[in-house]
């Protein structure tokens, strides 16, 4: 290790980050012919396997396009509690790895719910805020989140960029770290160096190579897809079309619509809703193609739609809208439309966003999510791992009889 130094560095945007080497670790490619091996690096390339596996597939969430969006838009700034703090590890000068990170004022846009630590926390005493999290603001989607590029060495890198955190913690005052909807072979790996691990689940639809949405219904039992199909016919009975856009066919009084529907739901679920009007035009510019708006009209009016980002296997859901409310319309737009386009692109999965137990009638089943948490107090670490390793049971429990409870046809194969 003589000829390669590592060195940490956090910088304060990912505008600081040239974006083709954001995305050269964040989605790196597979391919041995299109690989950008790095030469002057020779010395800690890979010859074998490593306990972070990198992924082929592409996630739109950790695309520097992305990031560039929520922050230069105003919706992940210092100013609403999401300072960046990205995390660099450097061979010789050059990036190989990259932790997204923000040190936050708050508990708020994160979906894996830590309040109760907080105030725990505070009421002995301490002071937990701020705090460091590594994820995607505002978006409850598994994916990578120690971006490390294609052909280095995957667990030296890896490891850099964990210690890299706790010192960041330190070096910030920071009560904790708090690595969220991270891929599970990435906790596991945390877990050997300080962070706790933590559990929960949403729920996702798997395809099994349905060639149309009657496929999928076949495989129901005949109540539940009775159900669906009277929920399909429903949803559209009071003149509604829908209306699937992506690419140059999202137009910015889409845009507008579709913010209007954001604002009104948000503001009643949450009282302030994160993402402003600039994000969506932002994504439209530089990720237009990535994005499915699921947009629904009645009389010549928008009146309510969804967002989608398209993964290369998995079409992620996020946010949905409406400013008039019809049965069943939010079903049809946020679960059924998606079902159709991964069945249409031959997407092998739909995460439908966080929480929903609902989900489950609609063909959504128990999918476990995986979080790491690095706890610098040792009593109020102490007081964490116990909790989670009760929290870890009950999650399993809960999927178990819920996946069981599922809407599907009982076979011997199934």
């Amino acid at each position: 290790m003589a000829s390669s130094e590592i060195t940490l560095e956090a910088v304060p945007s990912v505008s600081d980050i040239p974006a083709e080497e954001w995305d050269a670790c964040a989605n790196p490619r597979r391919d041995p012919n299109s690989i950008e091996r790095l030469d002057t690096l020779s010395s800690v390339v890979l010859p074998g396997a490593s306990c972070i596996a990198l992924e082929s597939n592409y996630n739109p969430f950790v695309s520097h396009a992305f990031f560039s969006a929520v922050e230069k838009s105003g919706s992940a700034t210092a100013r609403t509690g999401w300072g960046p703090r990205h995390l660099l590890a450097k061979i010789n000068g050059r990036i190989a790895g990259i932790a997204p990170c923000y040190l936050k004022s708050h508990s708020q846009g994160e979906y894996v719910f830590d309040r109760g630590w907080a105030d725990a926390y505070e009421r002995a005493g301490g002071r937990y805020y701020p705090k460091l999290q590594v994820s995607v603001p505002f978006t409850p989607a598994t994916g990578p989140r120690l971006l490390i590029r294609d052909g280095v060495d995957t667990d030296l890198i890896g490891t850099a960029l964990a210690s890299g955190l706790v010192a960041l913690c330190d070096a910030s005052n920071a009560s904790s770290v708090h690595v969220t909807f991270a891929r599970e072979a990435e906790q596991k790996f945390l877990a050997e160096h300080e962070f706790l691990e933590r559990t929960d689940q949403q729920f996702h639809w798997h395809n099994q190579g349905y060639g149309s949405f009657d496929d999928f219904l076949a495989t129901m039992n005949s109540r539940h897809r009775k159900a669906v199909k009277r929920e399909r016919r429903d949803a559209l009975a009071a003149g509604i079309t829908i209306h699937p856009l992506s690419g140059s066919d999202i137009t910015e009084d889409a845009w507008d619509a579709f913010f209007e529907f954001y604002m009104e739901t948000g503001s009643r679920k949450w009282g302030r809703p994160y993402l402003t009007r600039s994000f969506f035009s932002l994504i439209g510019e530089s990720m237009a193609e990535d994005v499915l708006l699921v947009m629904a009209k009645r009389d010549g009016r928008w009146i309510a739609g969804a967002i989608n980002f398209i993964g290369s296997d998995t079409l992620f859901g996020r946010n949905w809208g409406a400013i008039e409310h019809h049965p069943f319309l939010h079903f049809e737009v946020c679960y059924y439309q998606a079902i159709d386009f991964a069945i249409q692109r031959r997407l092998k999965t739909v995460e439908a966003g966080a929480q929903g137990e609902h989900k489950i009638a609609r063909g959504y089943l128990p999918q476990t999510t995986y979080s790491a948490h690095y706890i610098a107090d040792p009593g109020l670490r102490h007081a964490i791992a116990e909790y989670l390793q009760r929290e870890r049971v009950y999650v399993a429990e809960a999927a178990q009889e819920l996946t069981e409870a599922g809407p599907f046809r009982k076979t011997d194969d199934a």
